[in-house]
């Protein structure tokens, strides 16, 4: 089993920054990507960005351009730097990842953007 542990979100004003981080520990080594979802209020869980063990990303077209995803193998850590936040960025983020086996979820962190 694999388990995340988030972190960075918070309040912020829009055109603002914020960069979350995602933890990951436990069966590490069946990792085949990490990512970051999103769900706001009334809407479904939607893609935000995913980074592959190469290293290869996939973004939202909503988000692309203003946010980066990357991660650092030797602390086991997905980042989400997200620049110029609109409010419609507002939702609980939430990070997964793809083993050879299974999927798992982050608890989710709240960002909010206000106008």
């Amino acid at each position: 089993q694999v388990q995340l542990v988030e972190s960075g979100g918070g309040l912020v004003q829009a055109g603002g920054s914020l960069r979350l981080s995602c933890a990951a520990s436990g069966s590490i080594f069946s990792i085949i990507r990490m990512g970051w979802y999103r769900q706001g209020a009334g809407y479904q869980r939607e893609l935000v960005a995913t980074i592959t063990n190469s290293g290869s990303t996939n973004y939202a077209d909503s988000v692309k351009g203003r946010f980066t995803i990357s991660r650092d193998n030797a602390k086991n850590t997905v980042y989400l730097q997200m620049n110029s936040l609109k409010p419609e960025d507002t939702a609980v983020y939430y990070c997964n990842t793809i083993t050879s086996s299974s999927f798992y979820w982050g608890q989710g962190t709240q960002v909010t953007v206000s106008s």
